[in-house]
């Protein structure tokens, strides 16, 4: 193989395993949620629409160009497939996007309310609150755009009455994330449960997201 087919391989290895992880943690339910990866190469690695994660393989992924433009694999890739691109575009040091309906996090996306960092992995993973972007239907380029906005200086955000997105270095980054979240969003409802959450001090979320923003500029890939 070339260099670019090693990328694209080591690629859709990687999107393979973060999305058979995010089923197997209960991150999504039958076919629902999406995962993709830069490849290096100007394309992108995106799981296929409608595929049990059970029964997905390397060969079933799709490979796109910035475009959308089908440029390797059979089938059909994720229905949200603008989405991805919008944050890959927006966000040139993003190695991996992931879609899910984690259940506490989907419910603050329900109730629109924001996951507020209550602990302090959240800002050194995330970069601090994971905000909740406006309602677009899904699969529209509308939703993109809002969401790949809405990232901003974070590594997720919410989608109204939808669910969440968080990105990463690579694949597995961004599941990483997602868990994070998902934790968090459990751990804030159970302690609204049994009073008034308290607040991690400013300073020390301050200190943290700084911690954060070096990961980011620094360790992530820049897609090249």
């Amino acid at each position: 193989m070339n260099t670019a087919e090693d990328a694209r391989a080591a690629t859709a290895q990687a999107v393979l395993t973060a999305a058979k992880a995010m089923y197997a943690k209960g991150l999504v339910e039958g076919t629902a949620g999406n995962v993709s990866g830069r490849a290096g190469d100007g394309t992108f690695c995106l799981t296929p629409s409608s595929l049990a994660y059970e029964a997905m393989t390397q060969s079933d992924l799709i490979f796109v160009g910035a475009d959308g433009t089908v440029v390797a694999g059979d089938g059909h890739p994720s229905s949200e497939k603008s989405l991805h691109l919008a944050c890959y575009a927006r966000w040139p040091e993003v190695g991996g996007v992931l879609h899910c309906h984690p259940l506490y996090a989907s419910m603050f996306a329900v109730a629109r309310q924001p996951v507020p960092a209550a602990i302090e992995e959240v800002v050194v993973y995330i970069g601090g609150d994971v905000e909740v972007c406006d309602y677009h239907l899904t699969g529209s380029d509308e939703l993109g755009a809002a969401v790949a906005a809405a990232l901003g200086d974070r590594s997720a955000v919410l989608m109204a009455n939808h669910g969440l997105v968080t990105v990463g270095k690579d694949p597995a980054d961004a599941l990483r994330a997602a868990l994070v979240v998902e934790r968090t969003a459990h751990i804030v409802w159970g302690a609204r449960l049994l009073g008034t959450p308290g607040a991690v001090p400013e300073q020390v979320n301050e200190d943290f997201a700084g911690v954060y923003r070096w990961m980011r500029a620094d360790l992530w890939t820049d897609g090249s």
